[in-house]
C-alpha cells in the first residue's frame, strides 16, 4: 500500500514553493527514490524499529509488487504473467515473506540486535519517509512515467496529485516552514519568543518521521529537545533532520543548500557554528 500525506506546504512572497510530504511505500523501491539529490529526506530505520513491530507488519501485510512482469530483455516488463504462473508467483512471494519472518523471529530469540535481525525482513517491509523539496520537476518527469518501475510510478503519481490538490500557505520573510508543528504550536512558540525551540522540535519530529515515537506515544517537548541535542549537538552531527525547516529568501532564484528560494535551517546552524 502506497500512502502520501502533505505535512507542510508553503509559498514565499516571491512565489517560491516548498513542500513536505510523509510517504509510505515498499522498501524495495527506496534506492530509486534516494537517487534524487534535491530532496531532503529522513526515513524509518531497521536499526531503530523493534523486531517484534517489523515482524507484525511483514507477517500480516508484506509489501508486494503491484505488477508481476513477465521476464524479457531490458528494464521494463510490459506484460504480466498470466494464469497459473501469476498465481504461483504471488504465492511464492508471500511464502518468502513468511520464511523471512520465521528466520528473523529465530534470530531475535538468539539475541541478535534489531539492526541485524530486521535486515532479512527488508524486501517485505514498508518504509516511512519524510521528504522536503522546492524542486520536483525532474522527479516527476522520470518517475511519473511509464518507463519507471510500476511501484515508484504509483508513488510519483500520488505525490503529484497531492501537490496539485494542496493549497500552500503564504509565509512572510521572517516566518518558518515547520513540518510536524501545528498552527497552534507555532503561534504558542512565537508568542513566547521560542522560535529556536520550535525549529528544534520540528527537527526532532522529522528525525522520527512522525509526531510519535516508535512506541506510538506522544513525546514531550523535553523529549524532542533531548533528541535534537543527541543528533545535532553530537560529534559528528547528524544533520539531515534540520534540512526540512526553511524561511523565505527575497530572491526566488537564490539557492540555500538544495532549496531554491528558501533559506535552509541546516545552513543557518552550520553558519552559526563557524
Amino acid at each position: 500500500m502506497i500512502e502520501v500525506k502533505i505535512i507542510a506546504d508553503s509559498i514565499s512572497p516571491s512565489k517560491a514553493r516548498i513542500t513536505t510530504m510523509q510517504l509510505k511505500y515498499p522498501r524495495f523501491i527506496h534506492s530509486e527514490f534516494m537517487t534524487h539529490r534535491l530532496f531532503s529526506r529522513n526515513a524509518s530505520s531497521s536499526r531503530a524499529i523493534p523486531v517484534k513491530k517489523m515482524l507484525k507488519q511483514v507477517w500480516n501485510d508484506p509489501a508486494v509488487p503491484i505488477h508481476w512482469g513477465a521476464n524479457k530483455a531490458g528494464m521494463q516488463a510490459n506484460e504480466e504473467l498470466k494464469g497459473f504462473k501469476l498465481k504461483t508467483a504471488k504465492v511464492m512471494w508471500k511464502s518468502a515473506s513468511k520464511l523471512a519472518c520465521i528466520m528473523a523471529w529465530s534470530m531475535m530469540h538468539l539475541g541478535l540486535h534489531k539492526q541485524v535481525a530486521n535486515r532479512i525482513l527488508e524486501p517485505f517491509q514498508y518504509i516511512h519517509v519524510i521528504v522536503t523539496a522546492t524542486e520536483w520537476d525532474n522527479f516527476f518527469a522520470l518517475r511519473a512515467h511509464n518507463a519507471a518501475q510500476p511501484e515508484i510510478q504509483e508513488l510519483a503519481f500520488a505525490m503529484q496529485k497531492a501537490m496539485k490538490e494542496s493549497k500552500p500557505k503564504v509565509l512572510k520573510a521572517y516566518k518558518w516552514h515547520l513540518p510536524y508543528l501545528s498552527d497552534t504550536e507555532v503561534q504558542d512558540f512565537a508568542w513566547l519568543g521560542y522560535m529556536d525551540t520550535a525549529l528544534k522540535v520540528s527537527a526532532a519530529r522529522c528525525a522520527r518521521v512522525s509526531y510519535l515515537n516508535h512506541e506510538g506515544k506522544t513525546p514531550t517537548t523535553t523529549d524532542d529537545l533531548n533528541l535534537y541535542s543527541r543528533l545535532i549537538d553530537s560529534s559528528p552531527m547528524h544533520a539531515s533532520p534540520i534540512e526540512h525547516q526553511a524561511r523565505p529568501l527575497a530572491d526566488k532564484d537564490t539557492w540555500s543548500g538544495n532549496f531554491k528560494g528558501w533559506e535552509q535551517y541546516r545552513k543557518v546552524v552550520e553558519n552559526a557554528a563557524t
